[in-house]
């Protein structure tokens, strides 16, 4: 397989002599060069940048340099009252890994530079930025599967100008860089020159700044972890243990528990609000960007909704074989496996049901024990309200098997010497 990397090339000073620089370091190493141009469609001038790279790509490709050229259009525009800037970026990101991945490109290389870095931390500093956000712009990220380096992250401008001026390098001047209804722009063009002027180290001294604040926020994830591995049982958070950490790593902790449950949003208001209410004991809910926290017996958990439409009950549960099978309506599964020891006759599974409930049900725990309302039964065992509503599962004469967040009823066990099998519930969140 032939050896490959990516550079993204808007057509620009920086980008262009990023290409410049990789291609001559890539010519004796017989690793290919792919050039990666996203076309935003914002400008009028964007045909001719598109043109331009590819352009330049061949005359260098000429001159025996392991050149490609890869472009894609960025469909539609920005929404009403969407920042542009935001829309662009979330577009060219993932345009950038496509293109990648067509390529075969595991590594994809940013201009990025030192004047950028300094920006970078000015503005995170500005609005408000914990370590993560002064941390600014990593010399290298694994993101989607695609290693995004930074190369030039210590170069200074005046350094880049002179490579480009050596080389004789064509490049395009983007007007909007001019735009002063953009906060870098703005940092740019009349923040960043009266601060040089007086401090003439500045910049290296902000992008300093920044590698010292991607340092600590690497050593507060790292605690993090260690902290949830003691605090998290199941993907829960218990409530007791969490408490038992300091304040400012209760609130670390709850950052790095909330981050890869799929709920976005977590802002410092909210973690505000977390750090005080959910010590409290009663059952309570909140809602967040990508789900919802629930504290229910003093452990917390995250749950995503369901995007599944619900099926009209009572619907054929299916269940053919041992295995896992999709439980509709819900994000999880009911296993089904060979049992020697309590288990239900496979018989009873031959066109068993999902039903709702319907409020007269009676569950048995455990042989010997009374049967008792779900109510009561739930209320025993922990089940928290909002995780009451699982279909139950019924035999084809509307015998109860299987209850999730209980499990079997003791009625349906099998009798010594039938076969049997077990079932096991499996949360998909």
């Amino acid at each position: 397989m032939t050896r490959c990397v990516a550079v993204a090339v808007s057509g620009g000073r920086d980008s262009m002599a990023l290409l410049h620089c990789l291609a001559r370091a890539a010519q004796p190493q017989a690793v290919e060069v792919w050039a990666l141009h996203v076309h935003h469609g914002l400008q009028v001038q964007a045909d001719e940048w598109a043109a331009l790279v590819e352009r330049t790509c061949r005359r260098w490709a000429g001159k025996g340099m392991p050149l490609r050229f890869a472009m894609q259009r960025l469909p539609g525009k920005p929404a009403r009252g969407q920042s542009v800037e935001a829309w662009a970026r979330a577009g060219r990101y993932r345009a950038l890994t496509a293109m990648a991945r067509d390529a075969g490109c595991a590594m994809v290389a940013l201009a990025h530079h030192r004047a950028d870095q300094a920006e970078t931390f000015l503005l995170q500093a500005l609005r408000g930025g914990g370590a993560a956000g002064l941390a600014s712009m990593p010399a290298s990220a694994v993101r989607d599967g695609i290693t995004w380096v930074r190369p030039w992250l210590d170069q200074s401008r005046e350094a880049i100008d002179a490579y480009v001026r050596s080389h004789r390098i064509r490049y395009v001047d983007d007007a909007s860089n001019a735009d002063p209804r953009f906060a870098r722009n703005r940092l740019r063009l009349e923040v960043m020159p009266a601060l040089l002027a007086a401090f003439p180290d500045a910049e290296r001294a902000l992008a300093d700044a920044a590698l010292r604040a991607a340092h600590a926020r690497a050593l507060i994830d790292e605690v993090s972890r260690d902290d949830l591995a003691q605090v998290c049982e199941a993907n829960a958070l218990v409530l007791a243990r969490w408490l038992r950490l300091s304040t400012v790593r209760q609130r670390e902790c709850l950052r790095a528990w909330l981050a890869p449950h799929g709920a976005r949003g977590v802002t410092e208001v909210l973690l505000d609000r977390l750090a005080l209410e959910l010590p409290r004991t009663k059952p309570a809910r909140w809602l967040l960007e990508g789900g919802e926290l629930r504290r229910y017996r003093g452990r917390a958990t995250v749950v995503v909704p369901l995007t599944t439409p619900v099926p009209h009950w009572p619907c054929a549960a299916a269940l053919h074989g041992v295995g896992m099978h999709d439980v509709p309506g819900t994000a999880a599964s009911l296993c089904v496996g060979k049992s020697r020891g309590h288990g239900i006759p496979q018989a009873l599974l031959r066109n068993a049901q999902w039903r709702a409930r319907q409020g007269a049900e009676q569950f048995q725990r455990a042989i010997a024990t009374p049967p008792r309302s779900l109510k009561k039964q739930f209320q025993a065992a922990g089940v928290p309200a909002w995780s009451r509503d699982a279909p139950l599962l019924v035999s084809a004469d509307g015998q109860l098997l299987f209850v999730p967040g209980l499990g079997t009823d003791a009625r349906a066990l099998a009798a010594p010497g039938q076969p049997r099998v077990s079932l096991e519930w499996v949360a998909g969140r």
